[in-house]
């Protein structure tokens, strides 16, 4: 059973930075793309960025294009979300999530596993 681990949350202020890690196990040999989201309170939550299983495919979402940059490192069996310029609308709870299909995914509903999150708040 694949499960991942997010760390790397916290409280920062705006024009600040942080890097989100989740760390995978188990059963990793069915991961193909992996994804963050993030979900505010009283939101739906949201696509943020997905990278491919090679790491040479990112796609982000057009809130966070040219701030966030994510990437893999299959060695260590970890991906990453670099955050810059961060803003008070990034405040949030982010989920790692692991997808088994071929094509890269971009909607909640298409990934089989997900991590317990870790919390982004952006003060102004």
């Amino acid at each position: 059973q694949v499960r991942l681990v997010e760390s790397g949350g916290g409280l920062v202020q705006a024009g600040g930075s942080l890097r989100l890690s989740c760390a995978a196990s188990g059963g990793l040999f069915v991961i193909r793309g992996m994804g963050w989201f993030r979900q505010a309170p009283g939101k739906e939550r949201e696509f943020v960025a997905v990278v491919s299983r090679a790491g040479e495919i990112t796609r982000y979402a057009d809130s966070v294009k040219g701030r966030f940059t994510i990437s893999r490192d299959n060695a260590r069996n970890t991906v990453y979300l670099q955050m810059n310029s961060l803003k008070p609308d990034d405040t949030a709870v982010y989920y790692c999530a692991a997808d088994r299909s071929q094509s890269l995914k971009l909607d909640v509903a298409a990934y089989d596993y997900w991590g317990q999150g870790t919390q982004v708040t952006v003060s102004s």
